[in-house]
């Protein structure tokens, strides 16, 4: 018998499917966007808010965009006092909760923004992510279409303060058109609520899936690639004739109240985004734009960007949308028992970034790696003296850092301190201090300048890119050293 103990099975590790990990550089680059919107939603008056991730899974409703889920489509769990709470899945749902709760205390309209992550239980597949970060503005209790009008002219400024100018179209409908729609072809009332959604987010993969993937969502159902069934609507024949009608705009008009009432407000919107300066080329109307979400009332938009990406097998392919919005009326009268009306955009901060990637608008300001001051000595003298440099380039806004590492070797410090990508190093040994002074050395100078000496003799010669300043010189040294590389830099990419 083996009595020999079994060693630990180690843990593996692995990332949960439809999640990522974000690197410094994606960081930075959505902090950076986060910003350039921001802007422009305070300058249209719009102030903060904040949500937290969970909501009482009540509060979120049944407006979901992949009911079909287990948690229809949330991320649950029970509380301890037995209620269910779910992480949020869009940051529209817990504004009407917070704006209903705070009713009294909010001035109407009530004009605010937020970003925040919002979490899907939906398969994962290539940039569909089951977490991802929204950025939304809303206004509550603005009845008029100017609200929606406003909305638009906000998304395309947007998209525009990110450098997207020319490549991108604001796209408006009207839920109310295409409901007049679904009441032409008899599916109005209550009773057919479900299949309306169905049809709804059949029409909404129009750009993934074109008219042909449409019409199976309409009736029977599609098969995806990996053979995935997705239940469709059970439409008629002539039903589904009717839809795609009047997705390809050829004259088909319901003679319905609903419709009638929808194509005058878009008349109204259309009238006011011009008079403000917006041609079809920023915001266009569009009856094929429908939004998969169920709580929209009327007005709807999407700003999709024009330009080709190629996607995951090689094709050329319209990068398509990268937020939407729309008026969801319906929404904080749940709680309140009262009309109270709402309109708002949402722009997916995620996908969007991934587009500037694609245009190559991300990554281009250069993050200076921190300069690193170099351990020779360790006894506490030396570390106190380490530290007070380090200190000062601090104070004086420049990124540094004193190496931290068990590496004794100066040599090895150097290379920690090129693979950081570090412009500078900071040495000071006993014979430097004796002198009350530091060497300085340009590690990007000195890299270049490696390629050009051949031998040992002329790289002493040359000391390369090194200098002896006093300690009281340290911070000006650099400070200048950082500018003729920033110089270098210019002159290059000029």
């Amino acid at each position: 018998m083996n009595d020999k103990k079994k060693k630990p099975q180690k843990l593996k590790a692995r990332l949960p499917r439809g999640f990522v990990d974000r690197s410094a550089a994606d960081i930075r680059a959505v902090d950076g966007m986060v910003v350039k919107i921001r802007e422009v939603y305070e300058r249209y008056g719009f102030d903060p808010v904040e949500t937290p991730l969970f909501e009482y899974t009540d509060a979120l409703g049944k407006f979901l965009p992949d009911s079909d889920r287990p948690n229809e489509g949330v991320f649950s769990l029970k509380d301890d006092d037995e209620q269910w709470m779910s992480l949020r899945y869009d940051l529209t749902a817990p504004l009407a909760r917070h704006v209903a709760e705070n009713f009294n205390e909010i001035q109407l309209p009530y004009r605010t923004f937020r970003a925040g992550w919002v979490f899907r239980n939906e398969k994962p597949g290539p940039g569909r992510f089951r977490q991802f970060m929204q950025f939304d503005a809303d206004t509550v209790g603005a009845a008029g279409v100017q609200a929606d009008a406003e909305m638009c002219m906000m998304m395309a400024d947007t998209m525009e303060a990110l450098g997207l100018a020319g490549q991108f179209v604001v796209r408006v409908n009207n839920r109310k058109v295409f409901d007049g729609v679904l009441d032409g072809i008899g599916l109005a009332g209550d009773d057919n609520a479900g299949r309306r959604l169905t049809v709804l987010r059949a029409i909404d993969k129009l750009d993934k899936f074109g008219l042909d993937g449409v019409k199976l969502l309409l009736g029977e159902g599609r098969k995806d690639e990996s053979g995935d069934f997705t239940k469709g609507a059970g439409l008629g024949p002539d039903q589904i004739a009717s839809v795609l009608a009047y997705l390809a705009q050829d004259g088909y008009q319901p003679t319905s109240d609903l419709y009638a009432q929808g194509m005058s407000e878009l008349d109204q919107i259309e009238t006011l985004v011009r008079a403000a300066g917006y041609g079809d080329d920023r915001i266009k109307i569009d009856p094929s734009v429908i939004r998969g979400l169920e709580y929209y009332t009327g007005p709807v938009f999407e700003a999709e960007l024009t330009f080709p990406v190629t996607n995951e097998k090689g094709e050329s392919v319209v990068f398509g949308s990268v937020g939407g919005g729309g008026r969801y009326d319906g929404l904080v009268s749940r709680f309140m028992g009262q009309p109270v009306p709402a309109t708002g955009f949402s722009i997916g901060v995620s996908r969007l970034m991934t587009a500037l990637k694609n245009l190559g608008k991300l990554g281009q300001e250069e993050v200076l790696a921190p300069v690193v001051v170099c351990v020779m000595d360790r006894d506490i003298d030396s570390l106190g003296r380490y530290q007070r440099f380090t200190q000062a380039l601090r104070h004086a806004g420049i990124r540094a850092e004193m190496y931290q590492g068990n590496k004794k070797n100066f040599g090895d410090q150097l290379k920690y301190a090129d693979r950081r990508g570090a412009p500078l190093a900071i040495i000071q040994g006993g014979d430097e201090r004796e002198q009350g002074v530091v060497q300085i050395k340009d590690l990007i100078e000195g890299k270049r300048l490696s390629g050009e000496i051949e031998d040992n003799a002329t790289w002493r010669e040359a000391r390369v890119a090194q200098v002896s300043v006093p300690e009281a010189e340290l911070v000006d040294k650099v400070r200048e050293m950082l500018e003729a590389q920033k110089q270098d830099r210019d002159r290059a990419a000029g």
